[in-house]
């Protein structure tokens, strides 16, 4: 049988400035200058109630992250009347972590006050990188100087965890580009750093119209190179991507990859659920704002439901994995069979099997992957699917 696992809630605003050509997101240019803030709000909560018919309200949350799109167009005004509706309808930990994403080029001093307001506590910065020539080829509305500027407006409006997003590997970027991005990250000094490599992803800009990207070696340079200058910088590794000071690891995306529960609500939004009877569902939102919003205007919010499926428990070890793996500490047995209800006889000959080729390690009853199952993890991965 499945415990019960940690609750997060995800909250997805699917608007932004303008759409940058590698993202994939669930994330539509707005025109407008007034966004339906009244009525994405009332979406919102119609949303979260029909979770709420399907999810035990007196489950505590733990974690809250807002992503998008860009979060941060939203008023201040917006998320303290949001979080007022959340706190009737759910019980947060003492210690909930509260996160909001932030276009450095959609800054607004009253906006990150008003976050500050409503209870969020950790404010998530898309910087992408420090060069200008850099942003402009990406396609972010925001230059270097307004990375300075949110910066500061977040540290001036009370925000003492602050993760900068960082990406490496960008179009015609070289070695010493890509490690002045990180210099230029640490002289800030945020509580956290996510560091990940551009990737091309279908739907996209660069999909159809490809960038010139740097050479195998330069990447596997800079990577390398990077990785040592974060942790002379004092910042831990404890996740492909996620590196952080003093403690301030992401609460809400170690969650995922520990395989945790969370609600999802919002256009496109998705959710994992773990039930009563040890089933583990994905559920998700329908994708379109205007339908999102149109439904709610008709009532019919169930329709917001875009889909949902079981997980079954042959796509269970690999679902785990595909999460669990991605953590330097990795899992341990007890946490298998926790959130999966399997026997771990149903992985134990497939992790002896990397463990004999120098892919997988174990440490203080960890399973994770070795330093050189790292640079593999996707065929570390696959390897549960067989």
């Amino acid at each position: 049988m499945i415990n019960t696992p940690p609750l997060g809630l995800y909250i997805h605003i699917p608007w932004c400035v303008k759409k940058c050509p590698y993202c994939d997101f669930n994330s539509h240019e707005h025109s407008s200058t007034q966004l339906p803030e009244k009525e994405y709000l009332n979406a919102l909560i119609n949303d979260l109630d029909s979770e709420l018919e399907v999810v035990d309200a007196q489950r505590e949350i733990h974690s809250v992250f807002i992503g998008g799109g860009t979060p941060s167009l939203l008023s201040g005004e917006f998320y303290i009347h949001l979080f007022a509706a959340l706190n009737q309808r759910l019980i947060f930990s003492a210690d909930a972590e509260i996160t909001i994403e932030a276009n450095p080029g959609a800054v607004d001093e009253t906006h990150f006050k008003g976050f500050i307001d409503a209870g969020i506590n950790r404010i998530s910065l898309g910087a992408q990188s420090f060069s200008d020539t850099a942003l402009k080829r990406l396609g972010r509305i925001h230059d270097n100087r307004s990375i300075y500027h949110a910066f500061e407006t977040a540290r001036n409006c009370g925000f003492d965890n602050i993760n900068i997003d960082l990406m490496h590997g960008l179009p015609e970027q070289s070695l010493a580009e890509g490690l002045d991005d990180l210099k230029a990250a640490f002289e800030l000094s945020p509580e956290h750093i996510s560091w990940y490599q551009l990737t091309i992803e279908k739907n996209t800009v660069f999909y159809n119209q490809p960038p010139t990207l740097p050479v195998e070696n330069i990447l596997d340079n800079l990577f390398m190179t990077g990785l040592d200058a974060l942790t002379d910088a004092g910042y831990q590794q404890y996740e492909v991507s996620a590196f952080a000071r003093d403690s301030k690891q992401s609460r809400h995306n170690k969650n995922y990859w520990r395989f945790g529960d969370y609600i999802g609500i919002g256009a496109g939004a998705h959710g994992k659920i773990s039930g009563s009877d040890g089933s583990v569902s994905r559920r998700w939102k329908t994708r379109s704002p205007s339908d999102y919003l149109y439904k709610e205007d008709k009532l019919n919010t169930e329709n917001k439901l875009a889909g949902t499926t079981l997980i079954t428990k042959e796509d269970l070890p690999l679902e785990f994995m595909m999460n669990a793996l991605r953590l330097n500490q990795g899992f341990t047995q007890q946490l298998f069979e926790q959130r999966t209800g399997l026997d771990f006889s149903q992985v134990k000959n497939t992790i002896a099997q990397l463990q004999a080729q120098g892919l997988m390690e174990t440490s203080d009853k960890f399973y994770h992957t070795s330093q050189k199952g790292r640079l593999f993890l996707n065929n570390v991965i696959a390897k549960f699917s067989e």
